[in-house]
């Protein structure tokens, strides 16, 4: 069976942490446009900058598989024409994504006691696939479950904002590709980036992202512990403080402007 990162690095579940070696797995959470990725980056840096080895993820992808099965999902071009993707296919497929990722990267990274960073976890699956496709939470739990194992982050961090105030990428002109994906397990921008516009899931709309904040509002309440809710108000700054107040507890993260270069990404 697989193990938690608690019990990886000997750990009790209520800090994640048994010492300055232990692996720790951090997950960003949030509407499209909530700032995960900026922040993600951010504390990925100043980890790095305190010395610790981080292994920087995003959902779906970090792996070959991952990232193929990425295109899948986000690209409306690997649809057929006027064809939808089925919910249900949807959700197979980043369980799919993330149980590889799971298995390749994050058990071997947090054995070596290294901090594991993700861009989107098992709650987006819970908020986007469970409550905005109308899949159940608790279907999407138990598949988090089998792809998982045991294994659930040290903390999340939700990034919580009207999504009615989160920006929008702008729309891609017809026909334009999207930008190749970063190598595996290397990060890269957030879905919708690098000017190609909005992907097939961005492209849904307020409405939809509304329903998923009501999921990710969902899932903090359900486990408090694990699950932080971030105001996403304000400046990049502004976040940043106050990621790092709540992280303070588990891992000690220097300010922004002691961060390698004194600025931000």
């Amino acid at each position: 069976m697989s193990q938690t990162p608690q019990q990886l690095s000997g750990a009790s579940p209520t800090t994640g942490m048994a010492g300055d070696a232990a692996g720790l797995f951090l997950t960003f959470e949030g509407v499209d446009g909530a700032g995960k990725s900026t922040q993600c980056d951010l504390v990925c840096r100043a980890l790095r900058a305190g010395g610790r080895t981080v292994v920087k993820l995003r959902e779906p992808g970090g792996t070959r598989l991952g990232e193929r099965i990425r295109d899948l999902l986000l690209d409306p071009a690997a649809l057929d024409d006027g064809a939808t993707m089925s919910p249900v296919a949807e959700m197979l497929l980043y369980e799919a994504a993330r149980a590889q990722l799971v298995s390749q990267v994050v058990l071997p990274a947090l054995a070596r006691g290294d901090v594991v960073v993700s861009d989107r976890f098992g709650d987006s699956t819970v908020a986007y696939q469970g409550f905005a496709r109308h899949l159940g939470a608790d279907v999407a739990r138990a598949l988090n479950g089998v792809a998982c194992g045991d294994v659930v982050p040290t903390r999340t961090l939700m990034l919580d904002m009207d999504p009615d105030a989160a920006p929008r990428p702008p729309r891609a002109a017809p026909g334009r590709a999207p930008p190749p994906p970063p190598a595996p397990g290397g990060g890269g921008p957030p879905r919708g980036g690098g000017g190609a516009g909005p992907d097939r899931v961005e492209a849904e709309g307020g409405g939809f992202q509304r329903v998923v904040r009501a999921g990710m509002l969902d899932c903090a309440a359900g486990e408090p512990g694990r699950v932080h809710v971030i105001d996403a108000s304000g400046t990049v700054d502004d976040v940043y403080e106050r990621v790092r107040r709540d992280l303070s507890d588990i891992v000690v993260l220097p300010c922004l402007d002691r961060i390698e270069g004194g600025v931000r990404p």
